[in-house]
């Protein structure tokens, strides 16, 4: 695992993310144990390190972050994989720590997702968008389709003519 060059410092992890989490790698000594490892998870700060040395990392987060859903873990004593789950998970981060090299989050190519995955408040928006789409396509959408059905009733409960009315 390569680490990423920062000022005068070398910033000793990698990270990916997705929407709703970001989850680091830390390379550390062969045969490093779990209880070697200091870790302390916060919403907005993130320190690890082993014990009797410096910090690998002791920074603010990018963004708040829920420290009772995060944790970490050893990988057969070669790396450390820190999970941490994002308040808002409807936000792409530029990076882990304020002042460590940011990413472009406009070259993300994000994995499909299903709507299971997302709360039910936003599963609703997206099905509305969605099913407003289809009706747009074909030829209108649900206030169209609202008002043509009020239309039709009021024609229908009337005694007007409207054989020869133009509509539409």
């Amino acid at each position: 695992m390569s680490e990423t060059e920062h000022k005068d410092h070398i910033i000793p992890y990698k990270w990916t993310q997705t929407l709703a989490e970001a989850t680091l790698s830390i390379p550390v000594p062969a045969g490093t144990r779990a209880r070697d490892v200091n870790c302390k998870i916060t919403a907005t700060h993130l320190t690890v390190g082993l014990k009797g040395q410096p910090p690998l990392i002791d920074g603010e987060v990018h963004k708040k972050i829920k420290p009772i859903e995060s944790f970490w873990q050893m990988d057969e004593g070669n790396t450390i994989f820190i999970e941490l789950q994002k308040v808002n998970k409807m936000e792409w981060w530029t990076c882990i720590i304020k002042g460590h090299p940011e990413i472009d989050t406009t070259k993300i190519e994000p994995e499909n997702s299903k709507l299971s995955d997302l709360d039910d408040e936003t599963r609703n928006i997206v099905e509305k968008m969605m099913f407003e789409q289809r009706q747009k396509a074909a030829g209108a959408t649900s206030d169209e389709q609202q008002k043509k059905a009020a239309l039709e009733n009021f024609m229908n409960s009337t005694e007007m003519d409207f054989s020869n009315a133009k509509i539409g």
